[in-house]
């Protein structure tokens, strides 16, 4: 089983890193920092745009879990944009049977916070 895991922060040996490090411990798995990809906002079209290697990844992956920082009661903007790109590009089915996990942490996780995730 091929575990991935998408690190939304843009400190790849931070809390969240280090978080998913600790729920993964024993377990083989790779990790994707979205910060060393160049991912456009929807609706821009660059030609060194890897939104598509995001997607490769995933797609060969059995578990994905992304992982993002709290910032101002959300997701991280690489977290939210990653997502916002699948609008319109990833077929409904590209993920079906795949086991997809979100895990959030933050300084002082408030009730918003935590509804939000």
């Amino acid at each position: 089983m091929k575990i991935l895991f998408i690190n939304g922060s843009p400190n790849k040996n931070g809390n969240t890193a280090n978080l998913a490090s600790q729920l993964l411990k024993g377990n083989d798995y790779q990790t994707l920092h979205l910060v060393d990809y160049k991912i456009y906002s929807y609706g821009q079209k660059f030609n060194d745009d890897q939104f598509e290697e995001v997607i490769e990844k995933m797609s060969q992956a059995d578990k994905i879990i992304m992982g993002s920082p709290l910032y101002w009661h959300s997701m991280s903007g690489a977290i939210r944009n990653l997502l916002d790109r699948f609008y319109g590009t990833v077929n409904q089915g590209l993920f079906q049977n795949k086991d997809f996990y979100f895990i959030f942490q933050g300084y002082a996780p408030t009730l918003q916070q935590l509804e939000a995730g």
